[in-house]
């Protein structure tokens, strides 16, 4: 059914009333690296569901406040309001109109910003958006469910004018932040008392996960809720959008892809263990499936790095779930997992810091967990390792870096721990060997 016009009207007033007079919401502030504005385009905030893109919206607005913007220069508006469903693309300009009335100065105050929520929920509501580009005079951000705004798809519906932002839970410093710890400027200059502070928290952050509703909750509540994001995503990220029938098929995907996180995964072996457990599923299927969680942000595929794309096409990718949280969701081993986990972390980290990442296997058979592109064209090699305290066990990782490196001369070779005592008892010179939390720690400096 099709709003008319003066209920149309009535509900954006009064959405635009509340978000340019009521308060401002607050959160954690979040980081990401790298640029959120791109002249002329329109920042597309993308991540999995629950990851705070919503609240990192708002940030942004409290941001443009404190820098002198005016705050009816920041228009916000959240399409999922019961008010606005049924609403048409083609009615989206009384938005305008509704805004002009409220705001008839506004081209004197300034550039406006709008922020719009789950917009996609607007059939045609690409056009308007382009609409807004168009007339030099506003920004606009948009941030919703993964399903609809795919970062291949908003492309696509907005011609090239789209800047993604990918928003991921918590890193380990917000995590801090979030808790009211205290986040070290140097953290490679901290008290032996700071340090055993860090390392608890660290400890504790890789078993939670980044997810703020998870944050200080007991075990066995916080594994209830991430399964129920879970089942979430799995209902409307892939089986209702994509129309997937296979449902038994997908949940042993997801579970196994869980459960075996940083582990190397073929379609074919996979396909021959539900066939072997009497599941019917192609393997086409099975990789259109892979591709959908992947879309939605629940899992991360790494490849190995190859000359060729068939050679890249016939190696086994390594799948990773979007936060270390949700790797004991479907473990009944009672394993502790803290180097699946540890290896989650530092890729999650790294697409975090907008790197390029593949695996490195050598012609010798050595394995490196991440050859990471960073932005700048730097290239970087990084061993995890959850203890590499053990003499033989350190030497054969460091001889991976070695050996990895000797075909990538101009990378930086980094060996990552889970915590001091575990580094190696004698570091090389030609690898920075660190915790991963102290890494993860001057990363965020370096970005501040």
């Amino acid at each position: 059914m099709i709003l008319s016009p003066g209920i149309v009207r009535a509900a954006l007033s009064d959405a635009l009333a509340a978000s340019l007079d009521g308060l401002l919401p607050e959160g954690t502030p979040r980081r990401v690296h790298g640029a959120v504005r791109m002249p002329g385009k329109v920042t597309a905030v993308l991540g999995v569901r629950r990851a705070g893109k919503t609240t990192f919206v708002h940030q942004l607005r409290r941001e443009r406040l404190a820098a002198g913007t005016a705050r009816a220069l920041l228009p916000y508006v959240n399409f999922e309001d019961e008010r606005l469903a049924g609403l048409e693309g083609n009615q989206l300009g009384l938005l305008l109109e509704e805004y002009g009335r409220r705001v008839p100065d506004a081209g004197r105050l300034g550039t406006v910003l709008w922020c719009f929520d789950e917009i996609q929920v607007v059939p045609g509501w690409e056009r308007f958006v382009r609409r807004l580009l168009d007339s030099k005079s506003a920004e606009v951000i948009v941030a919703g469910s993964s399903a609809a705004l795919l970062s291949r798809e908003i492309r696509t519906a907005l011609r090239g004018r789209a800047w993604s932002v990918i928003l991921f839970p918590f890193s380990f410093p917000e995590a801090l932040a979030h808790q009211g710890e205290p986040v070290p400027a140097d953290p490679a200059l901290v008290t032996s008392a700071e340090r055993n502070r860090l390392e608890h928290a660290f400890l504790q952050w890789l078993e939670t996960g980044g997810f703020l509703e998870a944050q200080g909750l007991d075990a066995a509540t916080r594994r209830q809720l991430l399964r129920d994001y879970v089942d979430v995503a799995i209902l409307r990220d892939v089986v209702e959008r994509h129309g997937v029938t296979n449902i038994a098929g997908l949940r042993w995907l997801v579970r196994h892809l869980l459960v075996n996180a940083a582990g190397a995964f073929s379609v074919e072996k996979f396909h021959r263990t539900l066939k072997s457990q009497g599941i019917a599923v192609s393997r086409d299927t099975l990789h259109h499936l892979l591709a959908y969680l992947e879309d939605c942000f629940l899992v991360r595929t790494v490849w190995m790095e190859a000359d060729s794309e068939r050679q890249r096409m016939v190696n086994p990718r390594k799948i990773y779930p979007v936060d270390a949280g949700l790797i004991p969701l479907f473990d009944r081993s009672g394993r502790a997992n803290l180097g699946h986990a540890l290896e989650t972390a530092v890729l999650i980290e790294l697409e975090r810091r907008r790197c390029e990442v593949t695996y490195v296997r050598t012609p010798e058979g050595y394995e490196v967990d991440f050859l990471a592109r960073a932005p700048d064209g730097i290239e970087h090699l990084i061993q995890v390792c959850a203890d590499a305290s053990d003499p033989e066990t350190a030497e054969r990782e460091i001889r991976a870096l070695r050996e990895a490196g000797r075909r990538r001369r101009k990378a930086r070779r980094w060996l990552l721990t889970l915590t001091r005592d575990r580094l190696p008892p004698a570091p090389p010179a030609d690898i920075a060997c660190q915790t991963a939390y102290q890494w993860m720690l001057a990363g965020e400096a370096a970005a501040a």
